[in-house]
């Protein structure tokens, strides 16, 4: 995955890219290349997932929207072939929507295991399939009216892009690919499937010789593309699957968000099943023990184009899109300059005289601030689009390298896939905009939800009253007037924080919560209410975990400078914030940077009842792997009181007692793996002479590091800022050096350790390493549960509440 562990091999790894970068040659994508405008991709029209989403009548526009965000793929096809080779054989999308009987998943289980919603009129294969190239896909059956044909794997109507080996070995297909029985997972012909990979090609080996698979030079018959629904489409909260394995479209909404996904089963399909020998030997791999910090739910969006911090967030449901432009018309004014004025906008959403954009804000850091339909192009980048040029820009994964910004202008000349994205974006947003699908889903319209919520009239109302008092000043779009001195039109830039400070001050007023009450009663209080305020918060009064406030893609210059807004750029630091040591728990200063960092915007609580756990990586609360009614409700009752009880949250198995809370370590003794063959050539001859001393317990050829002990935080290794962001490549010179240094010093230190090292043994020569690793950490806050204390003892921001008015609030929060 990203950031792989000892920072010094990565330099290594960067050692032979340093002279690589984007350059002034022009690329342009597939389609361009076999001379495909961008109108030759027509946005596809047929209600094929009419009964999803509540089966609400949509519009033809608000169609085409849905359908955009669920089988629109952009030619990302390519991306995720290259990042097959890329992450060493750990993640093959190909792999994943398998169901070869070696594998821990299939179409069975393919939702407890993954967390992926299984496709309505698919079957799990019983074997190879011939006209597939030997794979065990889903095939689909025919039943009628109840299973018509996809429509969005028609060639005729859709005629995929003909390049390579397209129309000769595979077929040209749709430019929607093919249903894969996976939701929001399609399946394109492979163009590099030639007659030489046909005759290589051995589907037998494919799923059980790692010999075979785990070949960089390996050609596979099919790529697989992603569309936004892949991480957004889940079961319904109010009309869940009976068989989650089994789900109808009636079971599913493309707007909940996929909060039972598993990325660390999905990124290492080669896990293994419990208790098997593969599941052993890749529990010692650290690429899965980084991808295990990733809860169910939660996921890098920087995975790719890294940041150097390991910063997992939840998949957002995607509720009350017309309020959040409400507020973004009152106090999402962001100003935009340069190339991010390149930016496509709603009608009346852009001021040019002023250069303002009304910006609801999306991303947890508020970062991307360009305007609603810059946000959703923003997306279908970071998932793949034009990646001929996109991965131009960074070093894919592990970085070591300068992160350059991708120009919208270049985009939109270069490449028909994101012109025909731009053409699409307008129906998805009129999509989000349909008042039944951004409503949310309330607990009261689920099967026995109505007889869960209190019926006693006063609990309700002192829970009220409490949400007005406590909890209102951040997660409410209904508020009383602010007062003449708070001009959210300038707020935003170098100004927010003296802005903050007296929009804070007012919320805590008595006049503020007094008017609060009176509209938190109000009958109609929740109708259009998309209870939050979408501002940034300093994460010094939110305490929450650092990682996701010092995200740096989007400040000036990075991968999404044209995508965040001169605003974001230019806000100023919110100063000091404390975290504690992971070796020893000692409370240590840390210095939040300016220019866009710091912050977190405030989330929703719409439909919260059925979004458990929470916090930004769904750290606090138990994570119930059921999506029905009951299963909803078990998790959050555990998981808003642990909100109002911190002391109840997870403590550090070691620190705990000094009130460290979480930290995420590593299992068992781990390793940094690559497989032989992986490894680019120049660097065999110069890591041959390291095999003599590492474990073979992998494999004779393949690289590893380590053993990193058992009980390391994982994020001591992921978070070696590999490249300072704000230094020249000329500056950056002398870290390289100190990297190399560290390395050398890592390489003694672990030669020293005997084959098949004990966990004791290997943390005696690691604790030498702990200072260094800590000295260049790009986020050096470990504790992942920590922080949002309101209404507890655990801040005097706001009154404590006794533990009957934190039932009562749970109460009323159970209404959402």
């Amino acid at each position: 995955m990203k950031r792989i562990g000892l920072g010094a091999l990565a330099a290594l790894l960067a050692a032979g890219m340093l002279l690589s970068g984007c350059g002034d040659k022009q690329v342009v994508d597939e389609a361009r290349q076999a001379g495909r405008a961008a109108d030759t991709f027509p946005a596809a029209d047929e209600d094929y997932f009419k009964d999803m989403d509540g089966g609400y009548k949509l519009t033809q526009t608000e169609v085409i929207g849905r359908n955009n965000w669920i089988v629109w793929t952009a030619g990302n096809d390519r991306f995720w072939d290259v990042i097959t080779d890329t992450a060493f054989g750990n993640f093959d999308l190909l792999k994943t929507i398998s169901s070869h009987p070696s594998m821990a998943f299939g179409r069975h289980n393919r939702f407890n295991q993954l967390g992926l919603m299984n496709e309505p009129c698919f079957v799990e294969p019983t074997g190879p399939s011939e006209d597939q190239f030997g794979l065990w896909l889903d095939q689909r059956v025919k039943d009628g009216p109840n299973c018509p044909a996809d429509p969005f794997a028609n060639e005729k109507k859709y005629p995929g892009v003909k390049i390579g080996a397209r129309g000769t070995t595979v077929p040209v297909g749709s430019f929607y690919g093919y249903p894969t029985g996976i939701m929001g997972l399609r399946l394109f012909p492979n163009p590099a499937f030639d007659e030489k990979a046909k005759k290589r090609w051995d589907p037998v080996r494919y799923y059980t010789d790692p010999s075979y698979y785990n070949d960089k030079t390996l050609v596979r018959p099919y790529r697989v593309g992603m569309a936004c629904g892949f991480c957004h489409i889940g079961p319904s909260p109010t009309n869940p699957p009976a068989d989650p394995e089994n789900p109808k479209f009636e079971n599913m909404s493309a707007v909940v968000g996929a909060q039972y996904f598993w990325i660390d089963r999905i990124f290492g399909w080669n896990y293994g099943k419990p208790g098997s020998p593969e599941r052993e030997k890749n529990e010692r791999n650290y690429l899965i023990q980084l991808v295990h910090t990733s809860r169910p739910g939660a996921l890098d969006t920087s995975l790719v184009s890294t940041d150097y911090i390991n910063n997992p967030r939840t998949m957002n449901a995607v509720y009350g899109l017309g309020a959040r432009m409400k507020l973004a018309m009152e106090r999402g004014q962001e100003t935009l300059g340069g190339g991010e004025l390149n930016n496509k906008f709603l009608p009346g959403d852009f001021n040019d005289a002023t250069r303002q954009v009304q910006t609801p804000h999306v991303l947890k850091d508020g970062s991307d601030s360009v305007g609603v339909l810059g946000a959703l192009n923003r997306v279908y980048i970071n998932i793949g689009l034009f990646s001929e040029e996109w991965l131009r820009h960074f070093n894919a994964l592990f970085g070591g390298v300068p992160n350059t910004a991708i120009q919208i202008s270049v985009g939109r000349a270069n490449s028909s896939y994101w012109q025909a994205t731009e053409a699409q974006t307008p129906a998805l947003a009129a999509y989000f905009l349909n008042k039944d699908i951004q409503k949310g889903h309330k607990l009261a319209d689920a099967p026995g939800g109505a007889s869960l919520i209190a019926l006693d009239s006063a609990v309700l109302d002192r829970g009220k009253e409490v949400f007005a008092e406590t909890c209102a000043g951040c997660h409410s779009s209904k508020q009383p007037p602010v007062p003449k001195d708070i001009d959210f039109a300038t707020c935003n830039g170098p100004n927010y924080l003296a802005c903050w400070d007296k929009y804070w001050s007012w919320v805590k007023s008595p006049e503020f919560k007094e008017k609060m009450k009176q509209i938190v009663k109000s009958p109609d209080f929740l109708d259009g209410n998309y209870l939050s305020t979408d501002m940034r918060v300093p994460v010094t009064l939110l305490q929450t975990n650092a990682c996701s406030p010092l995200a740096t893609n989007a400040i000036a210059g990075n991968i999404w400078d044209n995508f965040s807004s001169d605003s974001y750029k230019q806000l100023p630091s919110v100063g000091t914030i404390k975290i504690h040591d992971p070796f020893t728990g000692e409370e240590k200063d840390y210095v939040m940077p300016a220019g866009g960092r710091g912050y977190t915007r405030v989330p929703s609580l719409v439909s919260l009842w059925s979004t458990a756990p929470y916090l930004v990586n769904n750290s606090v609360g138990e994570f119930v792997n059921d999506p029905s009614v009951a299963g909803r409700l078990q998790s959050f009752n555990s998981s808003i009181r642990q909100m109002l009880w911190p002391e109840r949250r997870a403590h550090d198995k070691f620190l705990g007692d000094k009130g460290v809370f979480l930290i995420d370590r590593t299992s068992v003794n781990s390793y940094l793996v690559v497989p032989g063959g992986f490894l680019p050539d120049f660097l065999k001859p110069l890591l041959s002479p390291l095999h003599r001393w590492l474990p073979s317990i992998f494999g004779d050829g393949d690289l590893m590091v380590g053993p990193i002990p058992k009980d390391t935080p994982v994020n001591l290794l992921s978070n070696t800022e590999l490249y300072k962001d704000d230094a020249t490549l000329a500056q950056n010179l002398p870290r390289y050096v100190e990297l190399f240094q560290l390395l050398k010093k890592a390489t003694h230190d672990l030669k020293q350790l005997p084959p098949n090292a004990t966990d004791e043994e290997a943390r005696k020569v690691f604790a030498n390493l702990r200072a260094p690793l800590l000295s260049f950490s790009k986020c050096p806050d470990f504790e992942v549960n920590r922080g949002h204390y309101f209404g507890t003892s655990f801040t005097t921001e706001t009154t404590a509440l006794s533990d009957a008015d934190k039932e009562a609030l749970i109460q009323f929060l159970t209404t959402f």
